[in-house]
């Protein structure tokens, strides 16, 4: 019997996970709440949950990839939770980057299995199934899941036993990955303003051991082509990431200097360019430097 998996919030991220799934063979059903985003999934072969309780009867496991915690909070433990309706046994997987330990604490006595699994990777590597996996859970409930995360994923790594961790993980690498960002548009800008081409900054830093990255390169294509939206890196998905790194540095009394204010550079940037994604960011330093960077 093919097994039959949900996913709530069928977004670039849940709708890629959902084909994923479809094309690995399960059953996948999905829930949102735009009319387009179902018909979406239903274009792709799969079928639509009517409400929480409807896919709580015939998905197990499901995912969870909505925009934020209170969302998170909404379909998990709302009036019309998952946890009213989800049967003993059954098992969630929670793949959004949220502030988990609540929500985890509340579910302990339910019979409910958490998977907190936060990805990496963005839409591109939602879509082509290539993932990374931060998973925290007891051993026995993430070996009973492997088939099914293998399905959006090319690489899980088991960071601990306990749902928060994987949060935590997520948290420390969010911090990292901002605080590059910020790094790469500043030394754009930078050279730029002196008068140095946009293609021989990005030539010498690529050719460096500390540019010659995938990252590097994909961030500085976008930005010499001018392209500044549907590249796969909303800046409101960075601001909020940013926001709960700066929560647990808070939580542990550990000084984030650098992603403080790289947080409120792109803080900045979401209240100029509040559609557009994480190398916006560029436009932003090119207004206050009053240069603009040009292959």
């Amino acid at each position: 019997m093919t097994q039959s998996v949900g996913v709530i919030g069928l977004g670039d991220m849940g709708l890629a996970m959902a084909r994923n799934l479809l094309a690995a063979g399960f059953t996948t059903y999905g829930c949102d709440l735009r009319e387009e985003r179902l018909a979406l999934l239903e274009a792709a072969g799969g079928r639509r949950a009517e409400s929480l309780a409807h896919l709580a009867q015939r998905a197990d496991p499901i995912f969870v990839m909505v925009l934020n915690g209170a969302q998170a909070r909404q379909v998990i433990c709302g009036a019309d939770g998952l946890c009213h309706t989800l049967p003993k046994g059954a098992t969630l997987i929670i793949t959004a980057t949220v502030e988990l330990r609540e929500l985890a604490d509340e579910l302990q006595n339910s019979g409910v299995h958490l998977i907190d699994c936060p990805v990496s990777g963005g839409q591109f590597g939602a879509e082509a199934g290539t993932l990374t996996l931060m998973a925290a859970a007891p051993t026995a409930v993430l070996d009973a899941q492997r088939e099914v995360l293998a399905a959006i994923s090319a690489r899980l790594i088991h960071v601990g036993e306990t749902p928060g961790q994987g949060q935590t993980v997520k948290a420390a690498l969010q911090a990292f990955i901002g605080v590059s960002y910020v790094g790469i548009f500043e030394a754009l800008a930078l050279g730029t303003a002196a008068g140095v081409p946009g293609h021989t900054l990005v030539d010498v830093i690529g050719s460096t051991h500390a540019g010659n990255t995938s990252f590097f390169r994909a961030v500085t294509q976008h930005i010499l082509a001018r392209e500044f939206d549907h590249t796969g890196s909303h800046i409101g998905t960075m601001v909020k990431d940013l926001g709960i790194s700066q929560s647990l540095g808070r939580e542990c009394s550990v000084p984030l200097f650098t992603t403080a204010a790289a947080a409120e550079l792109f803080r900045a940037a979401i209240a100029r360019y509040p559609q557009e994604d994480n190398q916006c960011i560029i436009k932003l330093l090119e207004e206050v430097s009053g240069v603009e960077l040009r292959p």
